[in-house]
Order: C-alpha cells, then sequence, then structure tokens
C-alpha cells in the first residue's frame, strides 16, 4: 500500500483541524507530520505557521492536560509532570500547568480517591497485603510518597 502524500499547504490544513479538534502539543503534532510522511523542511515551516496562528500553544496545552488529568483520571503531581515531560513540556509551562490545581481540590481528590479504593479492598484480610495495594495504586497514580504513607497508614492501623 502506498502511503498518501501531501502538499505542504494540505498538510497544515489537516494539522489545523487536529488542532482545533483538541488541544496538542508540539511532540504530538511533529509525531503526526512524520507519519503523514512530510519531510523536516515541511515541518519546520508548519509548525511555526500553527504557533503564530494560535493553533498549537504548549501552555494553554499543559494547562487543559493537567486540569483534564487530575479531573477526569485522579492523576496526582507526580504522573501529571512525568507525563508533560514525556511531551517535552519545558518546566515553566509545568508549573503554570500545576496551578490549575487547587490546594483544597487536590486534599479533596486524593481524600476520595484511596478512601473509594480502600473499600474495594474489603475482601483483603492480611492488612500489610491491604496496605501495600493501597499504597502501590495511590503510588502508580502519581500521588507523593508522603501523602500516600500518611494516609495508609491512617485508614489501615
Amino acid at each position: 500500500m502506498q502511503q498518501e502524500t501531501f502538499t505542504v499547504e494540505q498538510a497544515t490544513r489537516a494539522i489545523e483541524r487536529y488542532c482545533v479538534y483538541q488541544e496538542r502539543c508540539h511532540k504530538e503534532v511533529e509525531d503526526k507530520l512524520r507519519k503523514m510522511g512530510m519531510i523536516q523542511l515541511a515541518i519546520d515551516e508548519i509548525i511555526p505557521h500553527l504557533i503564530q496562528h494560535n493553533f498549537l500553544n504548549e501552555t494553554r496545552f499543559s494547562q487543559s492536560y493537567a486540569r483534564g488529568k487530575f479531573r477526569y483520571k485522579h492523576w496526582g503531581r507526580n504522573r501529571i509532570i512525568r507525563e508533560l515531560k514525556l511531551r517535552k513540556i519545558g518546566e515553566r509551562n509545568i508549573k503554570i500547568a500545576l496551578q490549575e490545581i487547587t490546594p483544597e481540590e487536590y486534599e479533596v481528590s486524593f481524600d476520595t480517591l484511596s478512601r473509594k479504593r480502600y473499600e474495594q479492598l474489603h475482601n483483603e484480610k492480611d492488612k500489610y497485603r491491604k496496605r501495600k495495594k493501597l499504597a502501590d495504586y495511590l503510588l502508580y497514580r502519581g500521588w507523593e510518597g508522603d501523602l500516600v504513607y500518611d494516609k495508609v497508614k491512617e485508614l489501615i492501623s
């Protein structure tokens, strides 16, 4: 099967639609352009066009990403930071993104999530395995270790 070829103009329009549908980071856009078979010269022309016309904005992306992953997937700060770094988002934008999460919201979400998971572990009789399962779950979701261990001690004495 032969890959479809795009002119710079066609690729630009396609990527504009791609960016309008959902906030994207530079890395996602670049990966998409490579998949479309665009050469580096074309990519270097398209990305500045997207930034100039406000289709691509890393700050806006990182804020939206942090808000979404926190509110819908209940990720902690560590996981959000790790995922943003994987997408090559700069430290400054990561700091701005984390300001989208209020400390009160963070605390409530953590408490709700840990209690919900604790309830799911009611069949586990061994308290040490129960503690480990709860801690592993919360750490995997990116919540800070000190918060996790304090909560585990609080819920499973």
